[in-house]
């Protein structure tokens, strides 16, 4: 079986990351948000199951990996929920809109 090195699973979930922190920071649309957020579990998760994987005595990183995946459906079933609150109430899933006092 061939290795794949550290180093380049490392490098992946950083790019994962900076596209989620990317995505959370400049888009306004609620779904990309969500969309962010999970591409950090995503890179979270990649990390934690990289170093398992990489030192197979310990299992510590499987199990925190399935923890954030069910965490992350959760989170995603209960902001998807209150999405369809929001676009019912206000007709829109831009952010500002939501934000906006006078509603």
């Amino acid at each position: 079986m061939i290795m794949i090195p550290l180093h380049h699973i490392l490098i992946l979930s950083v790019l994962l990351f900076t596209t989620g922190v990317y995505v959370v920071i400049s888009r306004k649309n609620a779904i990309h948000l969500l969309i962010g957020i999970e591409l950090i579990f995503l890179s979270a998760s990649m990390n934690f199951i990289a170093f398992s994987y990489h030192d197979p005595s310990l299992l510590q990183g499987q199990v925190f990996s399935l923890f954030i995946i069910i965490v992350a459906a959760a989170e995603s079933s209960l902001v998807l929920a209150m999405l369809l609150q929001v676009v019912r109430h206000f007709r829109s899933i831009d952010i500002d809109k939501v934000n906006d006092p006078k509603e």
